[in-house]
């Protein structure tokens, strides 16, 4: 997946892509021509796997499999109609689009995989979910330490309830260690 996938390659991958499959919606190859057409759009548009969370959208399937023909959709509203599409697009240059193909062996597609981004927002994701992960495993870290010396307290008072001065003594340089690894 490239960070940095230039015009052109966009552009050849676009024709590539268009010689290669057929379309659900005729009119989806016509905007793509069209985003082919203008550098400044094509500069603009990412392909992407996941358009979870992105602002503007264009899900495009071929007719190789069972998917929604087309979809476009921004800021929450959705359209499956190609001309409104291309109406937002021509007259929004400067908004970053997302595009998102559906076809038969996406998956292991070299050509696909060239242009293929990361959707920016899920990367934000990942780091909210390692900073989760993270708050999780210090919680989880405090409460068997506290654990730990609730028990070891226990255990203290039986050796001192039994008299056992070697258990006492024992236990109790334990405690210590665990009080001072918890500064």
């Amino acid at each position: 997946m490239g960070e940095c996938v230039t015009v052109s390659e966009k552009k050849e991958f676009i024709q590539w892509f268009l010689n290669r499959y057929e379309l659900q919606k005729r009119e989806a190859a016509w905007l793509l021509n069209y985003l082919c057409s203008d550098d400044q759009l094509l500069r603009r548009t990412h392909f992407v796997d996941s358009l979870r969370h992105l602002p503007k959208t264009i899900l495009i399937s071929t007719r190789c499999v069972r998917m929604t023909p087309f979809k476009f959709a921004k800021n929450k509203r959705v359209s499956a109609d190609v001309e409104t599409a291309f109406y937002d697009i021509r007259s929004n240059k400067e908004e970053d689009l997302y595009i998102s193909l559906c076809f038969k062996d996406k998956s292991t597609c070299p050509e696909y995989a060239a242009v293929l981004e990361v959707n920016p927002m899920e990367r934000q994701d990942v780091v909210q979910d390692t900073l989760f992960n993270l708050l999780a495993e210090m919680i989880l870290d405090e409460a068997v330490r506290d654990f730990r010396e609730k028990n070891l307290y226990r255990r203290i008072d039986e050796a001192l309830k039994n008299g056992d001065e070697q258990q006492f003594l024992q236990l109790t340089e334990q405690w210590l260690g665990l009080i001072q690894n918890r500064r």
